[in-house]
């Protein structure tokens, strides 16, 4: 599975990156909006991860982008990874065309088992053998 994680924090990436390569899979990251955006243009994801507050180009206005896109990139699975606790975070993610919200910090236990609910709800092999 290819995962793009687009977060700002070098320190999150890397937790991150280690709980994805654990389970075998192969993550590229992206340390803005407009970055991951342009990963998303060049290469085909399984799956996106995006933060919410970066500078410049926010995660919401990025997820937009991305369902805005004319081609089969613009149904690509979007979780949101945010350490916002708002009242309207979940509602306003999946408005934007997110499909799942974790909350930061990230256990592997909530990665793993959203993104195996997430390629489940979507007719895909979930990623856990366990």
């Amino acid at each position: 599975m290819r995962v793009l994680f687009v977060e700002d924090n070098e320190v999150n990436r890397r937790v991150v990156r280690e709980m994805l390569t654990a389970g075998g899979m192969e993550m590229t990251e992206a340390e803005d909006g407009p970055a991951g955006l342009a990963m998303i243009e060049a290469n085909d994801y399984d799956l996106v991860l995006m933060d919410l507050r970066m500078p410049g180009m926010d995660g919401m206005t990025a997820i937009r982008h991305i369902r805005a896109r004319g081609d089969d990139k613009a149904n690509v699975p979007v979780i949101v990874v945010t350490a916002d606790s708002g009242a309207t975070i979940d509602a306003d993610c999946r408005e934007a065309g997110a499909d799942e919200v974790i909350w930061k910090p990230v256990s592997m236990t909530s990665l793993y088992g959203t993104i195996d609910q997430l390629m489940a709800r979507r007719g895909g092999d979930g990623v856990l053998v366990a």
